[in-house]
């Protein structure tokens, strides 16, 4: 177990997805693993009316950040108005990471690097490049790179740079 304390961790609520959706997430990133899979005993079963046996939650990390995925059931979904965000480094990681988890997903709700999961779960696959781009003092060259930013659905890097020279 990972002795690093993180005082924040996301906790995600899927319907009966938790174990696939984890499993898919440390597929898809690197230094990433499953750290702990509980199941709901009788008591819990009956409190959230889930079957005995089932799994309840699995510990996940991702590049070091942990996160906890739940089969709570129907009654919540995610949401574009939470999103996880994907700093890459090059257009090779922007590529890698939006494929990987466009897969399946909703394309309606592929704009500016954000993207919805086949779980409902949004992301952004951003450049890390792009804040600077973005607040470098140049408000012409910002708005260059923003507007060539809202003209895409997944990031192309070598575009933002041109919007930028």
């Amino acid at each position: 177990m990972n002795t690093r304390f993180q005082r924040i961790t996301p906790f995600l609520w899927f319907n009966d997805e938790a174990e696939e959706a984890a499993h898919r997430y440390v597929s898809i990133f690197e230094n990433a693993r499953i750290l702990a899979t509980t199941r709901y005993d009788n008591e819990s079963a009956n409190a959230a009316h889930r079957p005995a046996g089932s799994v309840m939650t699995v510990a996940f990390e991702l590049d070091g950040h942990a996160f906890t995925a739940l089969n709570g059931g129907p009654a919540f979904h995610f949401t574009p108005a939470v999103s996880l965000v994907v700093n890459c480094r090059d257009q090779a990681e922007i590529d890698h990471y939006w494929n990987a988890l466009s897969k399946d997903g909703d394309p309606s709700f592929q704009q500016c690097g954000w993207l919805q999961d086949r779980y409902g779960l949004s992301w952004q696959i951003v450049p890390a490049q792009l804040i600077e781009l973005l607040t470098a003092g140049d408000a012409t060259k910002a708005q260059r790179v923003m507007k060539a930013v809202l003209s895409m659905k997944k990031i192309d890097l070598s575009v933002l740079e041109k919007a930028a020279a």
